[in-house]
């Protein structure tokens, strides 16, 4: 297995929505959007970084990065996913690729921070923690985690692309 993670191209588009929908159907809700929300993102021009994972040519995951806003001003923060990995494809570490060189990609770039909604067990891992003062009312405080880059720790009230409530 020789995995190459690189950013999408027009010709990833039709697999990346596939590939996010399979990852997330097998989760214990009703109705799959993450596949909406990627969509809706590239749309909006809001996508900062979407990367495929790409196996003997073919897409097997995505990580979507895009701007949001905080309350208080701050800027220079990003929000990852969804990120996805086909089921059968998933724990072989390449959705920690996938992290890896998003994060690797925002700081690059001179982000001061990513967030993230997710498992704190699982994100943990990549430094993720809840920040206290940085909130996203339609989580849980407990699954809303942050990554800063540097000092800087802002606080206030984010707001995603309206990506996030068209799905």
């Amino acid at each position: 297995m020789t995995v190459v993670i690189r950013p999408e191209t027009s010709a990833d588009v039709p697999v990346i929505s596939r590939v996010t929908h399979a990852a997330f159907q097998s989760t214990s809700r009703d109705r799959v959007t993450e596949h909406r929300i990627v969509e809706a993102l590239r749309r909006n021009g809001a996508l900062s970084l979407s990367l495929v994972a790409v196996d003997d040519g073919h897409v097997v995951g995505h990580v979507a990065v895009s701007p949001f806003s905080i309350s208080s001003g701050a800027s220079g923060w990003f929000g990852l996913g969804p990120i996805s990995v086909l089921p059968a494809r998933q724990r072989q570490g390449i959705g920690t690729r996938l992290m890896e060189r998003a994060l690797a990609m925002l700081l690059q770039r001179g982000a001061r921070g990513c967030v993230l909604v997710g498992e704190p067990a699982f994100y943990g891992r990549f430094g993720f923690a809840p920040k206290v003062g940085l909130e996203y009312p339609s989580v849980p405080a407990k699954f809303f985690l942050a990554l800063p880059f540097g000092p800087e720790r802002p606080s206030g009230t984010v707001q995603y692309d309206a990506a996030f409530a068209e799905s």
